[in-house]
């Protein structure tokens, strides 16, 4: 054992026989700073000392000695007084050849099937930060080892800083020493250049929280998306600042999928096979059960099979497909209500730094069992509020990150995108089971809008404008303006006389209003004789379905009208905060702009599958929440209602389409 202490003792494990140090230490200092940079992540040094652990026991599990009555078994503890990363297992061990060369760039002496095995990971612990300790119990070969100013002397200009050498220490972690075999890393985070440079920068002080970001943000969380995680058990210990000590034993080393944390979820092919069972039994299959409405999210699992076969995913060429079934790629998607369920879970329920939203909607990169990088945007154009109320795992298998934890080739980038996209398309279709985000509410501004309002309500009560006279009213077929508006004023003349030559009807203007925050209140009045107001194609073609009256008639109570030349200038206003969506009832414009693409999802009222969704006369869009699917206004864009009453119906259809479909 003493010969293995000498042999170690100031052992460099950069050196290379037969080379001058000096031109070594300048063509490798390079080779380090390009791993280096490569690990951009905050989470990446608890990823790379746990991924090394977990493969280390995975590795001891198929080995031929294995003991029958074997459990693997991780030990994490994080101090964030003395500001350290200790991290134990009863793995395989390191040999004394594995130990010498294990540190040294691109060397790895993992197989295949490992969660890593470019070589880089433990190069990028002991030179990317200044305190590193190694411990290996192996059979015939046992020692603890530390190497120190990994980091600053990469970052040395001058010359000052020599070669860190290993030298003999004591080991750090005191559960170590009751394992059978195993190895053990210590990692203080002190000197300058390292990242993170202090552990409480994420706000966690207590086991129950640190094992939530652990199985989110490391491979501790891992990914089966096709069957169990292994049986490796980690035993958790969280040091605060104060010294006092919280411990969690977790069983299950898996993902938190958003699914099993929040209430009222439903597998999405549950919810097929219930309307499959309705529409065999002759029933409506839109009439689910009460346990499949309300829900906070629909969730689902497509595995390599189900992406190559199923109709959704059709229309990917003959390399994407390829690609699927070379990575053997599955998909695990999850879509909520609103992003106010990744809010409850990160600072209510995990208790962390208030807005981190440690889920969050994105895509999450996956490869060998485990996530890989920061969660990635959803590319969407059209109905962006999806991106943060859809989250997407994309594991791929057989498949490596570029260099460290960067990221992955943009081909797979490109495909996961396309993947998640087509996800959101399926998932839309079945919005209209999520629960409803009513958003927060405006108190003060709700009670000034109420009592205006009210004022209105009054006034219009005791001083009615009433014009009656035989022949006073003629209908001409036009309207007197006879140019397309230019200013918001000339949208609020046409509407008006759109109102009163009666192509609009059932609208009830009661008052408008130059200084006050919105433009005016109106209400919707249909009373009989009902046909004046229901849909007939050719002769009333801005009507409502004849059911709506199947009640009686429609009077609505007074309700805020806004106009804008364009629906964009109220997005703006939106922006600025300057006025509410909770507010309006119904935007008047001359034309709706592209800025509502950004919040919102349309519902165009002139595509002619959707005319039973009017439900008041003339009105020609209604906006919805992107991602919810919740009613938020209705608008009435006179440009192109014109446009549905006038030019050819194939010309209009194909527009509305275009313009409001799906994506």
């Amino acid at each position: 054992m003493k010969a293995q202490y000498d042999t170690l003792q100031n052992w460099d494990p950069l050196q290379k026989q037969g080379m001058e140090e000096e031109i070594v230490s300048v063509a490798q200092k390079l080779e380090i700073k390009n791993i280096l940079k490569s690990y951009t992540g905050w989470f990446d040094l608890f990823s790379e000392l746990i991924q090394n652990a977990l493969d280390a026991v995975d590795h001891r599990l198929t080995s031929p000695d294995c003991p029958k009555n074997y459990v693997p078994r991780l030990w994490i503890t994080l101090d964030l007084k003395e500001n350290s990363v200790k991290v134990s297992d009863n793995g395989i061990g390191l040999s004394l050849d594995q130990y010498k060369w294990f540190l040294a760039p691109n060397v790895t002496f993992k197989g295949g099937t490992s969660r890593g095995n470019k070589g880089v990971g433990a190069t990028y612990l002991a030179y990317g930060f200044n305190h590193l300790q190694i411990s290996s119990k192996f059979p015939g070969f046992t020692y603890e080892g530390l190497l120190e100013n990994g980091r600053e002397w990469v970052e040395d200009q001058e010359g000052i800083v020599t070669r860190p050498k290993l030298r003999h220490s004591q080991t750090r972690h005191e559960v170590f020493k009751k394992i059978d075999r195993g190895a053990s890393f210590t990692l203080r985070l002190r000197g300058k250049y390292i990242r993170p440079r202090d552990l409480s920068w994420i706000g966690a002080t207590r086991a129950a929280q640190w094992s939530v970001i652990l199985k989110i943000k490391t491979p501790l969380g891992g990914i089966f998306l096709g069957g169990s995680p292994p049986r490796t058990i980690c035993h958790l210990e969280v040091i605060d600042k104060d010294g006092t000590k919280s411990e969690e034993t977790i069983q299950r080393c898996e993902f938190i999928y958003p699914h099993k944390v929040f209430g009222q979820c439903v597998d999405l092919k549950e919810i097929k096979k219930a309307r499959e069972q309705l529409s065999e039994a002759h029933k409506d299959p839109t009439y689910l059960p009460a346990k499949y409405k309300k829900l906070n999210g629909i969730y689902s699992t497509w595995f390599t099979n189900n992406l190559l076969e199923d109709e959704s995913f059709s229309r990917y060429d003959k390399q994407e497909r390829q690609l699927i079934s070379d990575l053997k790629i599955q998909v695990y998607a999850f879509f909520c209500f609103s992003t106010s369920l990744w809010d409850q879970y990160n600072d209510k329920d995990a208790q962390l730094r208030e807005g981190m939203r440690i889920l969050r909607g994105g895509i999450q990169l996956a490869t060998n069992y485990m996530p890989q990088g920061e969660v990635l945007t959803i590319p969407l154009t059209r109905n962006i509020g999806y991106q943060q109320t859809t989250f997407c795992i994309v594991h791929f298998s057989n498949a490596d990150p570029d260099l460290g934890r960067k990221g992955f080739q943009p081909e797979l980038e490109n495909l996961s995108g396309d993947l998640s996209r087509t996800v959101v398309t399926i998932f839309q279709g079945y919005r209209d089971l999520l629960k409803k985000d009513v958003g927060a509410p405006l108190i003060t501004l709700d009670a000034q809008k109420h009592q205006w309002v009210k004022e209105q309500e009054e006034h219009a009560s005791k001083h009615p404008l009433i014009i009656k006279g035989k022949g006073l009213f003629m209908p001409t077929e036009e309207v007197p303006i006879k140019s397309t508006p230019l200013f918001e004023q000339d949208v609020v003349a046409l509407f008006n006389q759109l109102l009163a030559a009666g192509v609009i009807r059932g609208i009830k203007i009661l008052s408008t209003s130059e200084h006050k925050l919105y433009d005016g209140i109106y209400m919707i009045n249909m009373a009989e004789p009902f046909d004046r107001f229901i849909y007939e194609k050719n002769t009333n073609p801005l009507g409502v379905p004849h059911e709506l009256f199947s009640v009686g008639p429609i009077i609505s109570a007074p309700q805020i009208l806004e106009y804008k030349y364009s629906v964009d200038g109220l997005m703006r206003d939106f922006e600025k905060e300057e006025k509410y969506p909770g507010h309006i009832n119904l935007v008047v414009a001359w034309e709706m702009g592209s800025e509502w693409q950004k919040r919102y999802e349309v519902t165009s009222l002139l595509d002619l599958d959707n005319t039973h969704h009017r439900h008041f006369h003339g009105v020609t869009h209604e906006l919805r929440q992107s991602g919810a699917g919740a009613h938020v206004f209705y608008a009435l864009i006179l440009s192109e209602l014109i446009d549905y009453l006038c030019k050819p119906e194939k010309e209009v259809q194909e527009y509305q389409k275009a313009t409001y479909g799906t994506f």
